[in-house]
């Protein structure tokens, strides 16, 4: 079989050229977003990162609104990890019905209080490494948990940030953990936690699924609109990189 021709020398094949992320101004991005979400925080409602933690577990495909409309019982009746490892499942099943998948939940929430009570001493942990292993914890929940609870710096990566990410020229991968490793090396540290938050405002109120909202989006001038269709980016203002 004929082997196929080589580029010429000096010049990208097209199939790795079409992978290029465009050039665009990070910097730029995140100040428009900090000026149209100051106060971007999360949306869970928690008073201690057990909470927290609780609150992340339980707003897997569940809506934060829901999440915080269950929480306050569950943590009045059950304020700790050993309180919530010694329930009866099916009064704590009752309790997060309506957040979905409550009995795979349930299973969560008690095998990952125990581990906090036998290994942790009943605490949160401080690091990826040690929150990770918990059963219903992974790389996003911990991040949730470090960055609001502990102030460290972590990009958490959901449906959202997946999307915009995108979209906005960040990252042309679609594995969250790939997604997490760009978005660190583009946005300064300081920031990942917020930058998180941002994009998933913006998600929420502009930047949507089906239907961007390109026309009226602040950030038309420094996003490249990545697999925006035609008719709705035709509608926005023309992408201009960065000189």
């Amino acid at each position: 079989m004929a082997r196929p021709p080589r580029a010429p020398r000096g010049k990208t094949p097209p199939a790795k050229r079409a992978t290029r992320l465009p050039r665009v101004d990070v910097a730029a991005q995140i100040r428009i977003l900090k000026r149209l979400y100051p106060g971007a925080r999360c949306s869970l409602d928690y008073q201690s990162p057990f909470q927290l933690l609780v609150a992340t577990i339980l707003s897997a495909q569940c809506t934060d609104e829901r999440v915080n409309m269950v929480t306050p019982e569950l943590f009045r009746r059950y304020p700790t990890p050993r309180d919530v490892a010694e329930a009866e499942p099916a009064e704590i099943e009752e309790l997060i019905r309506s957040t979905g998948f409550f009995r795979s939940k349930t299973k969560s929430l008690q095998a990952c209080s125990r581990d906090l009570v036998e290994k942790h001493g009943g605490a949160v942990p401080r690091s990826l490494e040690e929150l990770i292993p918990l059963r219903g914890v992974g790389r996003k929940t911990a991040n949730v948990v470090l960055g609001n609870a502990y102030g460290i710096p972590g990009v958490v990566v959901d449906t959202h940030v997946t999307r915009l990410s995108r979209r906005m020229g960040l990252t042309r991968q679609g594995d969250p953990v790939k997604i997490e490793h760009d978005l660190m090396d583009k946005v300064p540290k300081k920031d990942w936690t917020l930058f998180s938050h941002l994009l998933i405002h913006h998600g929420r109120a502009v930047c949507q699924a089906r239907k961007p909202r390109c026309p009226e989006c602040a950030l038309a001038r420094v996003c490249p609109k990545v697999g925006v269709p035609a008719p709705l980016r035709a509608a926005a203002p023309r992408f201009e990189p960065p000189a």
